[in-house]
Order: structure tokens, then sequence, then C-alpha cells
């Protein structure tokens, strides 16, 4: 018997011409090399020129982009802008009723329990105006992120953020 391995799948030994095993497997003559001896010497999928998925190196976020007539590009903006306003306001006066106990919020939502006839404690509130508030805030930062995707037909896309040619950094 041979010391050379015989087991032809293991890549090395698939791709090791001196083992047999030159088939399919290896790099083929003018092809392209997709297998894991591609991605370990550096040549990644976003670094290929050809790969129409990588991503340009300027304004590479802009792939994502939805270009839009300007009309509703303009309502889009406002509305996303004042819904995450108001929502990241929410969230931080509902973070001051969770840490304050002499809030206004506070002493508002503990006043409607009291007339149901409900004493919560006060751990019970903190805690819950400090999830409402937290995912306020959340909630009003990804439609922000959301409604800034939105672009109108000649707002750039194609030449990038004006600032990337900026020499002043």
């Amino acid at each position: 018997m041979s010391d050379e391995p015989t087991d032809r799948n293991d890549p090395a030994v698939a791709a090791d011409p001196d083992t047999g095993g030159g088939g399919d497997a290896g790099p083929v003559a003018g092809g392209t090399d997709h297998g894991p001896e591609a991605a370990s010497d550096g040549d990644t999928a976003a670094g290929r020129p050809d790969d129409p998925d990588a991503p340009r190196a300027s304004g590479a976020g802009r792939a994502r982009d939805v270009v839009v007539p300007i009309a509703l590009y303009k309502r889009v903006t406002a509305y996303a802008t004042l819904t995450a306003v108001v929502a990241v306001v929410f969230g931080f006066v509902m973070l001051d009723a969770a840490t304050l106990q002499v809030s206004l919020t506070r002493r508002f939502v503990v006043g409607l329990f009291g007339l149901a006839g409900v004493v919560p404690p006060e751990t019970l509130l903190t805690a819950l105006f400090s999830l409402l508030g937290l995912g306020s805030i959340a909630f009003g930062a990804g439609v922000y992120v959301l409604g800034s995707r939105f672009r109108a037909a000649g707002m750039g896309a194609e030449n990038g953020n004006s600032q990337d040619d900026d020499p002043e950094v």
C-alpha cells in the first residue's frame, strides 16, 4: 500500500495533482477558483471586480437606497423624520418617568392605576417605563434609518457622497 492519502473527499487531497486528485476539485485553467483555497488567500467575494454583488469603493452604502419620485421622497422624509423625533422624545420622557419618582408621567400613570384600585410596585413601574423608553428610542432610530434610505431621482446616487471628495477630513 502507498504512503499517499487516497481520500478524494479531503480538499487537500482532491486538489493535489501528485495524489491523483486532479479531478474537478482543483482550479481549472481559465476559470475561477471558488473553493476553500480561494478564501484563504485574501481574495474575497467583495474584492473581486467581476462580482456584481461587491460594494463599490465610492458610495458603497448607496446600493441599498430606494429611488422614488420626488413627491414620494418628500412625504417619506417628512413623516419618517416626524415619527422618529416623536418616538425618541417619548422614549426620553419614559426614561425620565422611570428614573424620577416625582415625574408627572409617573404620577399620572400611578393615578390611573389608583382609579382602577390597583397599586403597582415601584420596581415594576420602573422596569416598564425603562423598557418602554428604550424600545421607543430604538424604534425612532430604526424609522429614521429606514427613512433615510429613500432618494429622489438625480440625488447623487451615481456620484457618491459629496463629502467623500472633500480634501478636508
